[in-house]
Formats: structure tokens, C-alpha cells, sequence
């Protein structure tokens, strides 16, 4: 396999996730423009999730100058993570270069046997990030507008859709997978009233990633579109 189908293969992975993803793109960031090997997104209510996904199909490891160039090019372009793909391994001080940054060293081989674990960390993390545009944006929203639009219920002891409540239940769930407390067990009083305030019948419990990731992804998407209609129809106040 060569450089080119090395790449075509890591864009088809994304996709089979159900991501957007696009080989050979040039993307313009703030200071100049980017030749990226696979431009992956993900489309939400919100705003978009774009990581950049570099590909050295090599016959030696990966330096440090490497991961520090892929860094730079995801702070130029505003990506919210960079990928480094290689099947030969990394140096050392390539790997210390990405600890604990929003760029991940890897290799295609292992992202394919073990992609519940690595994306799903990475799903879990966008996930993270749209919860809490959801619970800032909700609180920016006056009281009365939040009722007016159904995005609370009009007293606290009512039954309706609340926007607190739904990031609290995401919060919680999401806090204790981050934590990797499988099986998840939700707080008992989120899932009492999980239908009557966030729409939701919840489980007693999720047992694996998957269905976590289908109890939160419509929870969080309905908030998201929630809070856009809300902004669309009363304005940004």
C-alpha cells in the first residue's frame, strides 16, 4: 500500500464512523494555508467538529518535529483536534510532544481494531464540548425567554422539557464514562424524570459506550436545536 491509498483508507475508516471526511484539502487558517491529508467533520445543530488527520506511511517512526507542526496547523486553522497516523511507531519525544494536547499519535491499524475505545473517547469529548455551548448558551437566554420557547417549564415544580435538567443528566452521564464507570448507572432521580423533563426514557443503565452514545447524542442535539430556534425566533438576548 502506498502514501495515497494509505490516506484513501484512513478517509474511508472515518466515513464507515459516519463522519465526513475528504482527502487532499486545502484548508486556510489565520495566518496562512494548510495542505491537509484527510479533513474529517462532523456536522451538528450547533457548529461543526473538524479534526485534521495527517498520514505518514513510513519506514522509520515519527519525530517530535512532526507533532509539533500538526499542532501548529490545528491552532492556525481553529480544529478542535489533530490525528497523526502512522504504522511504524513514534519517537519518544513525539509522544511526550502530544500528551495532554488535542493531538492524538496512532496508527491506522490500531484505530481499526480498537476504534470503539479511540473514537469513541474522541465522540465522548465532542460531546463534552457541544453540552457545555449548550448549558452557556442556555444561561445567556432570560427566564421568561426560555419559557416563552419551551426551552424550560414555567415553575420549577412543573412537567415539561427543561434545558437544566438536560445538561445535568448529559453531565452526569458523561462524567462517570469519562471515569470509565461501565456499566453507567444514572442518577436515580434523572432517571425518574427523564420523560417528563428531558424527553427521554433513560435506562437503568448503559452497559457499553454504543448505547450511551445513543441515549446522549439525541439529548444533546435536541437541546442544541432547542436553544437555535429559541435564538432564531426571540433574538440573541
Amino acid at each position: 500500500m502506498n502514501w495515497k491509498d494509505y490516506q484513501e483508507k484512513a478517509a474511508e475508516f472515518f466515513q464507515s464512523l459516519g463522519l465526513d471526511a475528504e482527502t487532499d484539502v486545502t484548508i486556510q487558517g489565520a495566518r496562512t494555508k494548510h495542505d491537509v491529508d484527510v479533513l474529517v467533520k462532523s456536522h451538528h445543530a450547533g457548529f461543526d467538529v473538524t479534526w485534521i488527520v495527517e498520514c505518514k506511511h513510513w519506514k522509520s517512526k515519527v519525530s517530535k518535529l512532526h507533532v509539533l507542526a500538526l499542532r501548529e496547523i490545528v491552532n492556525d486553522t481553529g480544529a478542535d483536534r489533530g490525528i497523526l497516523l502512522a504504522e511504524e511507531g513514534f519517537q519518544s519525544g513525539a509522544i511526550e510532544a502530544a500528551n495532554l494536547t488535542n493531538v492524538q499519535v496512532t496508527s491506522l491499524a490500531h484505530v481499526e481494531t480498537s476504534a470503539s475505545t479511540a473514537i469513541n473517547a474522541m465522540k465522548l469529548r465532542d460531546l463534552f464540548d457541544r453540552l457545555t455551548w449548550c448549558k452557556t448558551e442556555y444561561w445567556e437566554i432570560p427566564k421568561d425567554v426560555r419559557i416563552k420557547s419551551g426551552l424550560r417549564p414555567e415553575t420549577g415544580g412543573a412537567v415539561g422539557y427543561s434545558g437544566d435538567w438536560a445538561t445535568k443528566v448529559g453531565e452526569d452521564l458523561i462524567s462517570k464514562a469519562f471515569r470509565g464507570e461501565f456499566p453507567v448507572t444514572p442518577d436515580e432521580m434523572h432517571q425518574m424524570a427523564s420523560k417528563g423533563l428531558v424527553g427521554q426514557e433513560m435506562p437503568s443503565e448503559f452497559v457499553t459506550m454504543k448505547d450511551l452514545m445513543q441515549f446522549l447524542e439525541p439529548l444533546i442535539e435536541n437541546l442544541e436545536n432547542r436553544i437555535n430556534e429559541c435564538k432564531a425566533e426571540f433574538g440573541e438576548a
